[in-house]
């Protein structure tokens, strides 16, 4: 006994995998490894889960055992390892496996590990057999699997599937509320997650289930995905009034929440007044400043004031700092901050950043230079960065290459094909353009509608391109046109050179009169008071034309428009951008 004892002690310090080989090996030859299952347990759950142990040798050291594992607490390491692994399918095999055997039976644990790979690999189906071996198995009434089935429900794009679960629990907690309510926040649901929030404050709850600051910080993350303003200062009213906004994580998402819903100035507030910053706080900052185009504001903060203060940054911080340039294209401040970083090992995160700050300047042969000297392979997004850049200053060589190069590494995308034949539509090559045109069709490969939506009294107002489904459809087209002829009016010529059909150019300009952002500012300046403001979040970049249109109709009717596209935010007002036209 005193030897396991001692054994046990040691599992419970093992500092390093070479440590955990050799307590290995002295359960092996001590024979303890089949004799003592709970410190065979320990053993895998070390093996399987610490920063210092090995899954593959675990699960090998799983497999050695003389019969199949007698003891769920086994199978429950080694199927909870593989599902916080990089790959947590695999923990269904396992599970399947289990199964099959006529002992031991799955317990709760066993099930809630099984559900987190569910939750991690958004696999719906193993969500839903799980959830019936849930019922078989009489567990319905453990709050702690139920909440990580709804949990997972809500990752895996189930949102109706993971309410009725939540609603049919006989005991709910804060815990389950939040379980369900960051699930829907991170996943493709920000609208539903809002609504359960609203939900939660609104009914009179028992204590237990009252929200606490990881309730706040969920809501404030689907205010971050939606955009909107609205509610994410409803959320910091509510954190005030329950003394939530204290707390440094509650005031980190609120940064990011006001940032990505256009209200800079709100989040830089917010991050001012927070008395313990930590790094999360100093990166989100950041990163706000560099969406809204405020890249030296960015450079300035960092420089003056984070390497001034006992947080150091990391490569969050220093990418964010990149992007900050890359927007306010600081080209030879982003190469020195760049060739200076410290205590970082650049990413292909960073490098792109790089290529980018280069590509948009047009100094494309010193960004193709950068992408041969990096020291690991490019990615696809650093080719797509280069195919962009070529698209933006007319480099065809450039552009085949990297499109060539994308092909090679197996993507696609519809947004390479795009760039690609706006390059050769810019050079009148209609020959070129329909044979892309051809190539996307026998790949099967579609364009991504491109979409925007604005707020107006509180509702979301979804448009797509040429969109005639809105209940105000005539009155947006009939506004259009007020708004088509008065910025004419004020000089603006319809940029048809990228629209790639090669159709007649009246049709061209039709086109892009109906582009989904011209639809929501048109729908905003119908539906609200003259002067207000107008928001539009768009899930492309925004195009050349709108840009410019959008520049005009801020100064034809005195509005501040702001449109959140893809990469970052354009405020325009008086007929100006906030992007200085650098985008």
């Amino acid at each position: 006994m005193a030897a396991e004892a001692h054994l046990g002690w040691l599992l419970g310090r093992g500092a390093t995998f070479g440590h955990i080989k050799q307590l290995h090996a002295n359960l092996l030859t001590t024979g303890l490894f089949r004799r003592s299952p709970p410190l065979r347990t320990t053993f895998l759950e070390l093996c399987a889960l610490s920063q210092f142990g090995d899954l593959a040798h675990a699960l090998a050291a799983f497999r050695s055992i003389p019969h199949p594992a007698t003891t769920t607490n086994d199978w429950n390491a080694v199927i909870r390892g593989i599902a916080a692994g990089p790959d947590p399918s695999g923990a269904f095999a396992l599970f399947a496996r289990m199964l099959s055997l006529a002992s031991p039976r799955p317990d709760a644990l066993t099930l809630s590990f099984a559900l987190r790979a569910t939750s991690r690999s958004s696999a719906l189906p193993a969500a839903l057999q799980l959830h019936a071996l849930t019922l078989r198995f009489g567990l319905v009434a453990d709050d702690r699997l139920v909440t990580t089935l709804l949990d997972a429900y809500a990752k895996c794009s189930a949102p109706e599937a993971a309410l009725q679960v939540f609603d049919e629990m006989p005991l709910r907690d804060v815990a389950t509320w939040n379980a369900l309510l960051a699930g829907l926040a991170l996943g493709p649901h920000p609208h539903t997650a809002l609504a359960l929030f609203h939900r939660m404050v609104s009914s009179s709850l028992p204590d237990r289930e009252t929200p606490n600051e990881i309730t706040v910080v969920a809501a404030a993350s689907a205010c971050a995905q939606l955009g909107s303003a609205r509610d994410a200062t409803a959320i910091h009213d509510f954190a005030r009034r329950r003394s939530l906004d204290a707390d440094v994580r509650v005031r980190n998402a609120l940064v990011d929440a006001y940032a990505k819903c256009g209200a800079l100035d709100r989040a830089l507030d917010v991050f001012r007044s927070t008395r313990s910053k930590t790094l999360v706080s100093w990166n989100a900052a950041l990163m706000a400043l560099a969406m809204h185009g405020r890249g030296a504001l960015a450079l300035r903060l960092f420089e003056t004031e984070m390497l001034r203060s006992t947080v150091a940054p990391d490569a969050v911080t220093y990418l964010a700092v990149l992007c900050g340039c890359v927007h306010a294209g600081l080209v030879e401040d982003g190469l020195r901050i760049f060739y200076s970083m410290r205590g970082v090992r650049p990413t292909a995160k960073h490098y792109g950043a790089v290529v980018d700050l280069l590509g948009r300047a047009g100094r494309l042969s010193e960004a193709r230079d950068l992408v041969d000297a990096m020291p690991m392979a490019p990615d696809v997004v650093l080719w797509q960065t280069l195919l962009g850049a070529a698209r933006s200053h007319g480099d065809v060589a450039l552009a085949e290459q990297a499109a060539r190069k994308l092909a090679e590494m197996g993507s696609k995308g519809c947004g390479d094909y795009v760039l690609l034949s706006n390059v050769y539509a810019a050079k009148a090559r209609w020959g070129d353009v329909g044979r892309i045109r051809n190539t996307m069709q026998g790949n099967d490969v579609r364009k991504v509608p491109g979409f925007s939506y604005t707020e107006v009294d509180g509702a979301l107002h979804r448009f797509l391109n040429g969109d005639r489904e809105h209940e105000q459809w005539r009155k947006i087209y009939r506004t259009l046109e007020e708004v088509e002829a008065r910025i004419r009016a004020l000089g603006h010529v319809p940029e048809t050179a990228h629209v790639l059909h090669d159709i007649e150019e009246e049709d061209k300009e039709r086109a892009l009169y109906q582009h989904s952002e011209k639809l929501a500012m048109a729908f905003g300046i119908a539906a609200t008071p003259a002067r207000a403001s107008i928001q539009v979040i768009k899930n492309l970049r925004i195009c050349g034309d709108c840009h410019a249109a959008a520049k005009l109709i801020s100064r034809a009717y005195g509005r501040v428009i702001t449109v959140r596209d893809r990469a970052r935010f354009h405020r325009f007002e008086g007929g100006e951008c906030s992007c200085g036209d650098y985008w």
